[in-house]
């Protein structure tokens, strides 16, 4: 007889079952995914964050907000979706539909992408 992967009790059925229950395949297969999972919820939530933050910041189709405004409210500037460079050179660091453009003086440009 088989042995269940996740409690280690026989398993009475089909020949080619892993698990003796419901309960003890979804308990093996959330630890095998776990530590996978936290990292990306982890990276989703900063992600979400640095959206919300700027588009607080960004009412209308622009706004400047300060380097220190953005810090204060936990922006991580080390998180973002993508970077677009215009053809003049500028870099835009997006996150999802909103971007930020590095301006003098420590402030930044903040954008909203109309674009389906």
């Amino acid at each position: 007889m088989k042995e269940c992967l996740e409690c280690g009790e026989k398993i009475i059925g089909r020949s080619d079952k892993k698990f003796c229950s419901d309960l003890c395949r979804n308990a093996y297969n959330n630890k095998l995914n776990s530590d996978s999972n936290n990292l990306v919820r982890n990276i989703n939530n900063t992600l979400r964050k640095n959206r919300r933050i700027l588009e607080e910041a960004c009412k209308e189709d622009k706004a400047k907000i300060s380097k220190n405004s953005l810090i204060r409210k936990g922006f991580d500037f080390s998180f973002f979706t993508n970077i677009r460079t215009t053809q003049k050179g500028a870099t835009y660091f997006f996150v999802y539909e909103y971007g930020y453009l590095a301006l003098e003086n420590d402030f930044f440009l903040v954008v909203k992408d109309r674009k389906p």
